[in-house]
């Protein structure tokens, strides 16, 4: 293995602009020196004249939000990225040896801007950046829903009608026990399933539809 030089990192951060670095056009498009007014008034780091280490750039700080925000990373894993990437070290203006904050540094910084309620102004005024420039700034859902099974109830066509009208049945009401053992709100449903290759190799010609009793579980982030 050679030994790796300057040129080299050139040369592959060349390769990344040509393959389509999303940062870098970003970079482009956003003058994130617009934002430290905004940054400055809400964090209100003092001069440094009581010693203690400086705080990180807070341009930097929001520019490691907004890739945290991008990929959807959690703090510890956008320290790892920061180290690793070369595209996140050049949209961040970091060099190989430059300090680069830790997990719990990124979470005081949004926390900081959080608390101060600014961080969704921030943001607002970046997605508004964007969109005048062409750009669409969206995110993702992720929708999914499982099937939940309940006992059969065996109730007859009677006290079917009544539970789909919303009524308890009237035979319930007197007992009790036997209410407390009906299950009054699962309902019948069709489960679909991908039909599987039969013996000689053929295809069915639709899917299965499975009859179920239960309930919908929805879930979405």
């Amino acid at each position: 293995m050679k030994q790796s030089g300057f040129f080299d990192v050139e040369e592959r951060l060349a390769r990344l602009s040509g393959l389509g670095d999303q940062l870098e056009a970003f970079s482009r498009t956003v003058d994130f020196e617009a934002f430290r007014p905004d940054l400055d008034k809400t964090l209100a780091y003092s001069d440094g004249s009581k010693g203690g280490r400086p705080p990180f750039d807070p341009v930097l700080m929001f520019k490691i939000l907004v890739i945290q925000t991008l990929n959807n990373l959690s703090d510890e894993r956008t320290e790892y990225l920061i180290n690793d990437r070369l595209s996140f070290m050049r949209f961040l203006g970091l060099g190989l040896s430059d300090r680069v904050p830790d997990a719990k540094t990124v979470w005081l910084f949004r926390e900081r801007l959080t608390q101060a309620g600014a961080i969704d102004g921030l943001f607002n005024r970046f997605d508004a950046t964007l969109r005048n420039a062409g750009y669409l700034p969206m995110s993702g859902q992720i929708l999914d829903a499982t099937l939940v099974a309940a006992p059969k109830q065996r109730n007859t066509n009677a006290e079917k009608a009544d539970l789909r009208a919303g009524r308890i049945p009237e035979d319930w009401q007197d007992k009790p026990a036997k209410l407390s053992h009906k299950d009054r709100h699962a309902r019948w449903t069709l489960k679909f399933t991908k039909a599987k290759r039969q013996d000689d190799g053929t295809m069915p010609s639709s899917d299965l539809a499975i009859p179920f009793f239960g309930y919908k579980s929805h879930v979405s982030i």
